[in-house]
């Protein structure tokens, strides 16, 4: 978790910022996903934790392209999905917004395996 924060690369789709890190470790799924709220943001642990239940339906329901782009490409990949908005969402929002940061975060992970090849 700490090398995702600190050599991880980030793609930002407002209000959600995904931190992301190619790994060769061995997981159990090719993705890896974790939510996060800032506690300096909400203060009542009601506010962070619904929010972290809607990043995570939001993507529940989202997230079949970037497990297409893995398993075709045999890599593996840690994603942290940081809500960096000061007001409470809406589904709505998380709903629209999530297959956009999806979108960027393949193409940012295509074009470092282009880079790497």
């Amino acid at each position: 978790m700490d090398q995702l924060f600190t050599v991880g690369k980030s793609v930002s789709v407002f209000p959600v910022k995904a931190m992301f890190n190619e790994t060769d470790a061995v997981l159990d799924f090719p993705v890896k996903v974790g939510v996060g709220v800032s506690s300096r943001n909400f203060k009542k642990a009601v506010d962070r934790n619904r929010i972290k239940r809607l990043l995570r339906e939001a993507y529940r329901l989202n997230k079949q392209p970037l497990l297409d782009f893995v398993n075709a490409n045999n890599k593996k990949v840690i994603v942290f999905f940081l809500f960096i908005d000061k007001t409470l969402p809406d589904f709505e929002t998380l709903q629209n917004k999530i297959p956009l940061l999806i979108d960027k975060l393949i193409k940012q992970l295509n074009e470092n395996s282009a880079t790497n090849n």
